[in-house]
């Protein structure tokens, strides 16, 4: 991508972007190998969902907004298509550097085509938030493991808002949504916190009149209530005495062009800390992470299991608390991981579950139903990635136990990623302390959240290599 260069959904880009048949068509297998100690400081990619919420939120408001940090990686390059199949104009000045030309709520165009969103889930339920806004037909597909995920939880209150939904069996992609101009606000209880859901929601509500609220059993992210804030709009957040928390929105406001920073995703900072803390001798500092405290769950499990980080220069970029994360190779102890925790990390478990593999004891990791329903069934794949590397694991309902014998598994097998990019390079960090190392069968995925992963490990000394 050249700097200067519009982004465009023509023919061409749509025929190349986001298909199974070029992300995947013959697969990028790699192994890990056991690693000396990995040494240096560490920039990390744009926060994922952060920078998705930046496009969207800079197309929807009135003039310029002007981003810095912005993730690069193919979900967030999905959103990028398809705003400006909307008829948004969006230019990448350089590397992490962008503008969108926002056409105010209400000003979107019909697309001409298909949304093709990749493997993008966030993607997927936030703009369909947004086409509630609109009385004409968006088409939204994806790849095959997005294609595969359901969609019923977002389209239910986008249906109740007086959109019409029409999809394959299951509530899955590919859909059609045709909103309406004149959506009803709602008050609507979330029966499973949800990040995702909550913001296809507060999205739909810009465009209704009055207040639109969301009920939340147990507070998610909350990227959207302060992005939201930070463009102008009129948003309230109350937790009441039953720990239920409530957003409430008012509809139909201006939002203005802003400037943006992203800080680095605590998601992708997930894996070269745990690589850190399980390779011995090393010694990492990784710069300008996002730790926005519905989002910091791992870090209290790392404190928990006796991992040594420290947490400096503490800031704020954008709205976003921000800090420097210091991390040293530690000796880790197994720990219970309550269900409530699962919302602020419900991307991590992946790369926990290496950590409990190489601590000393058992570690339980309980209430992760959620995660049978992500880019794949994580929960199988973390039970059965384990099994492979020798690892003693099992579950019990929703729960899964990993008993850690106080060092790394002798590894040595090669792993299914099934299109899962947190999957690839979780398992891709345990070969990194393995003697026999670890091999996935295709990291191409790995591009849709941590594009330079692969040479960013090795410049710190970890042994990544192509097989």
């Amino acid at each position: 991508m050249k700097q200067g260069e519009q982004i465009t959904l023509d023919e061409s880009t749509t025929s190349t972007f986001g298909t199974d048949e070029i992300i995947h068509s013959n697969g990028w297998p790699l192994s890990s190998q056991l690693s000396p100690a990995l040494l240096g400081e560490v920039d990390l990619p744009g926060d994922k969902s952060v920078s998705h919420r930046a496009l969207i939120f800079g197309a929807l408001a009135v003039g310029e907004t002007r981003i810095d940090g912005l993730l690069e990686g193919d979900d967030v390059l999905a959103t990028a298509r398809a705003l400006t199949a909307y008829g948004v104009e969006i230019v990448r000045d350089g590397p992490g550097r962008w503008r969108v030309w926002g056409t105010g709520i209400g000003g979107f165009k019909e697309p001409a085509s298909v949304l093709d969103l990749g493997n993008a889930g966030t993607a997927a339920r936030l703009l369909m938030g947004v086409a509630t806004h609109y009385p004409f037909a968006t088409f939204f597909s994806g790849d095959t493991s997005l294609r595969g995920r359901p969609m019923k939880r977002a389209m239910e209150p986008l249906i109740e808002m007086g959109a019409r939904v029409t999809t394959r069996s299951g509530c899955r992609l590919p859909l059609s949504l045709i909103g309406s101009t004149q959506l009803l606000p709602i008050t609507y209880t979330m029966p499973v916190a949800s990040a995702q859901v909550k913001s296809a929601i507060l999205l739909a509500g810009l465009a209704a009149p009055g207040k639109t609220s969301v009920v939340e059993p147990s507070p998610s992210r909350d990227h959207t209530e302060r992005m939201l804030t930070h463009f102008g709009a009129e948003i309230s957040v109350v937790n009441d005495a039953e720990s239920t928390r409530i957003i409430t929105l008012t509809g139909q406001p201006e939002l203005a062009g802003q400037k943006l920073s992203v800080p680095a995703d605590i998601s992708s900072a997930a894996f070269p800390l745990a690589a850190a803390l399980i390779v011995p001798g090393s010694q990492l500092l990784l710069r300008n992470v996002g730790v926005n405290p519905l989002r910091a769950g791992l870090l209290d499990c790392v404190h928990e299991m006796g991992g040594e980080i420290k947490l400096q220069n503490a800031r704020n970029l954008s709205g976003e608390p921000v800090v420097d994360i210091a991390v040293v190779a530690s000796p880790l102890r197994g720990i219970d991981v309550p269900a409530d925790r699962a919302p602020s990390m419900i991307d991590e478990y992946p790369v926990l579950a290496i950590l409990a593999a190489c601590a000393d004891g058992q570690s339980r990791l309980r209430g992760l139903d959620e995660l049978r329903h992500k880019e794949s069934d994580r929960f199988a794949s973390i039970l059965s990635g384990l099994l492979a590397a020798g690892v003693s694991v099992s579950n019990e309902g929703d729960d899964i136990l990993i008993n850690g014998r106080g060092a790394p598994p002798p590894g040595g097998a090669k792993i299914k990623s099934h299109l899962d990019h947190r999957i690839a390079m979780a398992f891709l960090v345990l070969g990194l302390a393995c003697r026999d190392g670890m091999a996935i069968d295709d990291g191409a995925s790995i591009s849709t959240s941590f594009p330079d992963f692969v040479d960013l490990m090795s410049s710190l000394g970890a042994r990544i290599e192509n097989v």
